[in-house]
């Protein structure tokens, strides 16, 4: 694709990583039934062990990490953004906002098939944290972001029980909501599906982030990818490889300890400890290996042998929008009762399969697309909507 002078260069190896964690979240999703808990009764014992293998490595290697390299680059896009206007003298800032309320949109649509469990809405609704921090130094975006990674509002709950016993967390009924979204979803109503996702399903994705930690350490990415993108981390030098060997060292010491603590905490029987400070090392051990995840894949990248092995990935990439809600609707009609109903004949494996299978659907659409035209058609469409109204 030809660029003008006045836009930075793509990066390949952010769209190829951005491939990655949507093929990584696609797989989470079908094995969760995009948040349609209902599986086979009754299996063979054989099948049985190979569910829960297929379960554990899968959530153990995605669960968390995916959306969590989704996040740091939405940051790291919004650098890009920043720096092409700035080239230009002008303020990205404000476009950014209106380029957030049409994700809102992007955001509904997805949820009006993907009952309570919309990130989209989240990353619309903490992006204005990118907005406020625009102009700040890279030291105290740094900064902002690590402390926003401490998961400070979990410690402040942990510290006040330690002093009140009494002391209780907000009850945001999430559950209660949850319940009313999976009897709608049973029911198989497909015009009350629909309002139901875009109503209830939306307010319960957002309460459930609350209480999962997800709302600071989404802004916490959303400014270290802000920060990645000033210091051309994801550019090819020798000091930027060294770098993220450095990342990889320290994020794997971290990640076994962190992981370790967060299980025991989670094993005990204080529910406020665990929902605190669980959830804080949760967070933690996470993140930690999100960043083995990036890392690993920024230096496997330089190899060639790699770099032609996740080559489809870089289409994937680029359209991670359109594949992102595209999965979500795919993956309705295949799981729910409005649908085919697949989900109580799909067990992990087989989910696992069906996951595959409509990875490799997009990635073709992708190439076929990408052939024809220089963005996908959600991206082109937020990308004009982004600059309608703009001075030429």
């Amino acid at each position: 694709m030809e660029l003008s002078a006045s836009k930075t260069p793509r990066i390949e190896v952010v769209d190829a990583l951005r491939g990655f964690a949507v093929m990584a979240i696609i797989l989470v999703h079908n094995l969760e039934h995009f948040i349609f808990p209902v599986y086979p009764a009754e299996q063979p014992a054989w099948l049985t062990v190979l569910n829960d293998g297929v379960f554990n490595v899968i959530f153990s290697l995605f669960a968390g990490k995916a959306y969590a390299i989704f996040a740091l680059l939405f940051g790291f896009t919004f650098y890009i953004q920043c720096h092409n206007q700035e080239k230009k003298g002008k303020d990205f800032g404000y476009r950014f906002l209106w380029r957030l309320v049409l994700l809102l949109g992007f955001a509904t649509l997805n949820a009006a098939f993907f009952p309570a469990g919309d990130v989209l809405l989240l990353f619309a609704v903490v992006g204005l944290v990118l907005f406020l921090v625009r102009k700040w130094s890279d030291k105290v975006i740094l900064v902002t972001a690590i402390i926003l990674l401490i998961q400070p509002i979990e410690w402040f709950h942990y510290i006040m029980s330690l002093f009140n016993p009494a002391h209780t967390l907000p009850d945001l009924g999430v559950g209660a909501m949850y319940g009313e979204v999976a009897e709608y979803t049973k029911a198989g109503n497909f015009r009350d599906f629909i309002w139901g996702n875009i109503t209830l399903g939306q307010k319960a994705s957002l309460y459930w982030a609350i209480g999962a930690g997800r709302f600071l350490q989404t802004a916490g990415l959303f400014l270290l990818g802000l920060y990645i993108g000033r210091k051309e981390l994801f550019v090819t030098t020798e000091s930027h490889l060294r770098f993220w060997v450095k990342v990889l060292i320290i994020a794997a010491i971290c990640f076994a300890p962190l992981y370790s603590l967060k299980e025991q905490i989670m094993a005990g029987d204080n529910a406020l400890i665990k929902q605190t400070a669980g959830t804080a090392f949760d967070m933690w051990q996470k993140f930690a290996f999100t960043f083995v995840l990036v890392s690993s894949f920024v230096i496997l990248y330089q190899k060639e042998c790699f770099k032609k092995a996740v080559s489809a990935l870089r289409f994937y990439g680029k359209m991670s929008l359109t594949n992102y809600i595209t999965q979500s609707i795919m993956g309705a009609i295949i799981y729910f009762p409005f649908g085919l109903y697949l989900a109580p004949y799909c067990g992990y494996t087989a989910s696992l399969l069906i996951g595959f299978a409509l990875f490799l659907l997009q990635v073709s659409f992708c190439k076929w697309w990408l052939a024809r035209h220089k963005q996908g058609p959600l991206e082109s469409i937020w990308h004009k909507w982004t600059w309608m109204f703009a001075n030429k």
